[in-house]
């Protein structure tokens, strides 16, 4: 391992998204290092269905415990940062101001300056309701001048339930994908000259060649800036938790 390369600390909370994240960090890191080499990983996770109970209630600082809890486990096995690829789980972290145990990259602000830097304005949002409905990528958006739209309610609806029924799941239907870009198409008949996939899990079940506009990967995208983070080519994060602001 090259001298100075951080340990990355995986925040897991849902298993898919989780596992594709550490994935492609690893594949990532070895197109950086070198073969069979990426930075150390360590990835927790406290299965999620214990903090559903909390989701339904909207209780996030009940949320915010179990994730910290989390991190508490990647600090203590020697991690410099962490990463959550779980878009959701960023309004419990923004929730509350008291400090995460380390710094981490925070996943709205990771895809948006990417599609800012992609030169697109108008933007489409998949993800759970929580997080269509949420401030995370909204604020996120906002403080670039971007718009962000989300599907019609019974289409979000629909998007959330396949998440946490199928997605979540491991399970991916043809006719699900049929249904997720027919309204990714309706986003681009709406002006929007992308689509965040702000699930996790959704790129398991949509890849950019069959969709009709470009698909922002919040796992891919998140994954490959812990890379540059851990190998030096960015800084280490500040933001442990809690609102981002400026």
């Amino acid at each position: 391992m090259a001298t100075g390369v951080k340990h990355i600390g995986i925040l897991a909370h849902s298993a898919e998204g989780s596992a594709l994240c550490y994935l492609t960090a690893c594949h990532q890191g070895a197109r950086q290092l070198g073969e069979h080499m990426h930075p150390d990983i360590t990835l927790s996770i406290i299965p999620m269905g214990i903090s559903m109970p909390a989701w339904r209630q909207f209780d996030l600082p009940a949320i915010w415990a179990t994730l910290n809890a989390t991190a508490e486990r990647l600090l203590a096995a020697g991690c410099d940062f962490f990463i959550c690829p779980d878009n959701t789980a960023h309004l419990a972290f923004e929730a509350v101001d008291d400090p995460l145990p380390l710094p981490g990259l925070h996943i709205a602000e990771v895809v948006v300056d990417h599609a800012a830097k992609q030169g697109h304005q108008k933007i489409g949002l998949l993800g759970t309701k929580w997080t269509m409905e949420g401030t995370v990528y909204r604020n996120a958006a906002a403080r670039r001048g971007q718009e962000l739209y989300a599907p019609a309610p019974e289409d979000m609806a629909f998007v959330d339930r396949v998440i946490f029924d199928e997605l979540c799941n491991g399970l991916f239907r043809d006719q699900t994908r049929e249904e997720y870009l027919r309204i990714i198409s309706g986003f681009a008949d709406q002006g929007c000259t992308s689509v965040i996939l702000g699930c996790t899990e959704i790129p398991l079940l949509l890849t950019p060649d069959i969709s009709p506009v470009p698909l922002l990967d919040s796992t891919r995208l998140l994954a490959a800036a812990a890379i540059e983070v851990a190998i030096g080519s960015g800084p280490i994060p500040s933001w442990r938790g809690g609102p981002i602001t400026g």
